[in-house]
């Protein structure tokens, strides 16, 4: 089949390699893409936003599968566009439509649909500007840290962990009313902070049954011992050590089942991926927040240690017969380090020229912000390359990741010294 891949960063480049390695592919297509996954499909200069350029290319292309990788233009009801369209209901499309895009796009809306289905999560309150007051007071009922979450899309930055109770007030207030984060900050949830371990769980859902996909951990802060401003992920390691059968089992029994059967419930279909970012308090896992794609990096984790044909897997849940596939699973460790431009998250430059790709061996590099000039390879974004590697235990790949990701070189290069230096212990 054609296939049309939508997105541009390294999730992509793993999609975009995966997918094309599948017999089931016949051409890939990728819009907008980058110089990673040019090696592996046609790039085109569509924009994802723009739902009538894509449907008209997938037409004229013969497409037969769409796969969202980012959050946006499902939010926007990419989904619903092919879904409801006489012309497009032939192609299948791998993503929620926008009533199920809401667990993503609006953190208010995801908290009370956790709330209705008695999924474990933190205590919440969620205000406006109109009512910034009552969040002020609500503030001062809690105890620090204070957790404040813009409503909308933001990039994976929209998360904000306040130490001191001035600090947060004076948050709340740039949030609300002054644009901290554009729209998305226009509703803020305040929700209690839990202490514990984060991990990552993923599914794929045809809304009725579900596949359960390796587990991982992102390193979401720009510093090292997780300080600093919260990035797109600076890091991740697959598995995680401590998800032992137990804890998955709770995992599954209190958050996986119950979300599939709350989305059935509300009538909400649901065809792609499902993220769980959770916090592990004791033993008890507790949902932090839901995302409707595959993690960046996470999938560049994720990605390699799936052994089984992910096309043939998203193929059966746009069918709606999921149930009839087994996935298998990689008992290999997979540590992926990313490497970044100087400033990130906050200002920085690019198109510096990148050296040292030829002297990486025993990793896998999946391009973030690259782009092609001539022959040479430069920096286009905050996110430059995540470089990832297998072994047979987390101390290996861990020690090949770093190796590899020491000899690629741009100006202003900058990457975390110890992912998965705090899961060694557990290993």
């Amino acid at each position: 089949m054609n296939i049309l891949l939508l997105g541009a960063g390294g999730r992509e480049h793993a999609l975009a390699w995966k997918i094309s390695g599948s017999p089931l592919c016949r051409k890939l297509f990728v819009a907008p893409g980058n110089a990673g996954t040019a090696m592996h499909g046609e790039n085109t200069g569509l924009d994802i936003r723009d739902a009538e350029a894509i449907a008209g290319f997938a037409l004229d292309n013969d497409v037969d599968m769409v796969v969202a990788g980012p959050e946006e233009p499902l939010v926007k009801g990419l989904g619903d566009h092919f879904a409801t369209r006489e012309e497009l209901k032939h192609i299948l499309f791998v993503g929620p439509g926008a009533d199920g895009a809401r667990l993503e796009g609006s953190k208010a809306f995801a908290k009370a649909f956790m709330q209705r289905h008695h999924i474990p999560t933190a205590a919440y309150r969620a205000f406006t500007c109109d009512t910034v007051q009552e969040g002020l007071d609500f503030i001062n009922t809690m105890t620090p840290p204070y957790v404040l979450k813009a409503d909308g899309l933001a990039a994976g930055k929209g998360v904000v962990i306040c130490s001191h109770r001035d600090e947060a007030e004076r948050t709340l207030k740039e949030m609300l009313c002054d644009g901290l984060f554009g729209e998305a900050s226009s509703t803020v949830v305040i929700e209690a902070f839990l202490k514990g371990r984060e991990i990552s769980a993923f599914i794929l859902t045809d809304g009725n049954t579900y596949k359960i996909l390796p587990s991982a951990k992102d390193y979401k802060r720009v510093g090292e011992k997780d300080t600093g401003a919260n990035t797109g992920g600076m890091g991740a390691v697959s598995p995680v050590p401590f998800a032992d059968n137990q804890l998955m089992e709770k995992i599954e029994q209190r958050i996986i089942i119950p979300t599939i059967n709350g989305l059935k419930k509300e009538k909400i279909s649901y065809c792609g991926f499902l993220y769980f970012g959770l916090m592990v308090v004791d033993t008890d896992p507790y949902v932090i927040e839901y995302n409707i794609r595959m993690g960046d990096p996470e999938a560049e984790v994720m990605i390699p240690r799936m052994d089984s044909d992910l096309v043939e897997l998203m193929e059966a849940a746009c069918r709606g017969n999921l149930q009839e596939y087994e996935i298998r699973i990689s008992p290999q460790y997979a540590l992926t380090v990313m490497l970044t431009s100087g400033g990130y998250p906050g200002e920085y430059d690019k198109g510096f020229e990148i050296s040292g790709i030829g002297q990486v061996s025993g990793a896998r590099l999946f391009y973030a912000g690259v782009k092609q000039d001539n022959d040479r390879l430069l920096t286009n974004g905050g996110r430059v390359i995540a470089v990832t590697s297998l072994a047979g235990n987390l101390d290996d790949a861990r020690a090949s990741a770093y190796n590899n990701a020491r000899v690629i070189d741009f100006k202003g290069k900058y990457y975390r010294r110890d992912i998965g230096k705090d899961l060694l212990k557990r290993t």
